[in-house]
């Protein structure tokens, strides 16, 4: 498109609010809310409960911090324009908005393979275990896992910052994110198609396979123990996780590794509140569920009694 066509833009005009917008501010209002209760939740007990000092659990907090984080970027946004006649947002405050969204979501890629990885040096090489994970260990994983989002998030970003629009900048959605800046953008698209695709595969692609094989090694030893209770054990500390593993997945490559021809309006809205917004509330409940240490130490802070014991492993 012709250079003259192409303005600068101050803000964007976010057309995923066209109906129901009460709603939509009740129902993102309880959802961001029983996301900030369930994680601050998670994060008061590993903090609080010796019984959950553990490598496990030091990374669960981490899986915490950044679900809230997650959806701190996005709803507070979405909670103001679900109450204004036009909703928009700021052509900078999108691009901080994307690069906070995409950087949680390359460092929770990455912390869901550390703690698959964990969970593996915990069952088959648990001679190993306490060197393998030692706190030293742990921090530098968990540091290296936000540094790799951030990194990711930055390249994306910048590329999106140099893209041009042209008239009035609309996007069809409920926040910025990659997909639908490159859907409005008039400017080539390639290098930022190439990145997003370069992304799927070493930041999304590469820490599930990660997930795979820890998870079939985790099995095949598994199977080989001889007391039933032993594996039952084993699956239990991993059925939580497995379950959050799926559900992110799934969800990210629904987001992000569209059809050609695209979702219409309604469909992309949903995939993507679903990622950024749903995942994160559902995350605690699972663990919650799914895990007997969790259930324990939540069960022990609601009956008000003194949380006492001796620490478990380092993290």
């Amino acid at each position: 498109m012709a250079g003259e066509n192409q303005t600068h833009v101050m803000e964007f005009m976010l057309l995923g609010f066209s109906h129901g917008r009460p709603f939509l501010f009740v129902l993102f209002l309880a959802i961001y809310l029983a996301t900030l209760l369930g994680n601050s939740a998670i994060l008061a007990l590993v903090s609080l409960d010796p019984h959950l000092h553990s490598p496990m659990y030091f990374f669960l907090s981490h899986l915490s911090c950044l679900d809230i984080c997650y959806s701190s970027v996005t709803v507070p946004k979405i909670l103001v324009n679900a109450l204004r006649p036009q909703a928009t947002i700021s052509y900078r405050g999108c691009l901080a908005q994307m690069f906070f969204l995409m950087g949680c979501a390359g460092a929770e890629c990455a912390l869901l393979a550390v703690m698959a990885y964990d969970r593996y040096a915990a069952i088959c090489q648990p001679l190993r275990y306490a060197h393998a994970m030692s706190r030293g260990v742990c921090v530098a994983a968990a540091a290296s896992c936000w540094l790799w989002g951030m990194l990711d998030s930055a390249v994306h970003t910048l590329l999106a910052s140099r893209l041009s629009f042209c008239g009035a900048a609309r996007l069809q959605h409920i926040f910025c994110d990659v997909p639908p800046l490159l859907r409005a953008a008039c400017s080539s698209t390639q290098p930022s198609e190439v990145a997003l695709h370069a992304a799927s595969v070493f930041v999304g692609l590469s820490p599930f396979l990660l997930v795979v094989v820890s998870y079939f090694r985790i099995l095949a030893t598994v199977l080989r123990m001889p007391v039933a209770t032993g594996r039952r054990k084993a699956f239990s500390t991993c059925s939580a996780h497995l379950v959050v593993v799926a559900l992110y997945f799934v969800t990210a490559n629904l987001n992000y590794n569209r059809p050609s021809s695209g979702y219409s309006p309604a469909a992309d809205t949903l995939v993507s509140a679903l990622y950024c917004i749903v995942t994160p509330m559902l995350n605690p409940v699972i663990y919650s569920l799914r895990n007997q240490e969790v259930r324990g130490a939540l069960w022990k802070a609601l009956r008000g009694r003194d949380m006492l014991g001796s620490p478990g492993s380092n993290a």
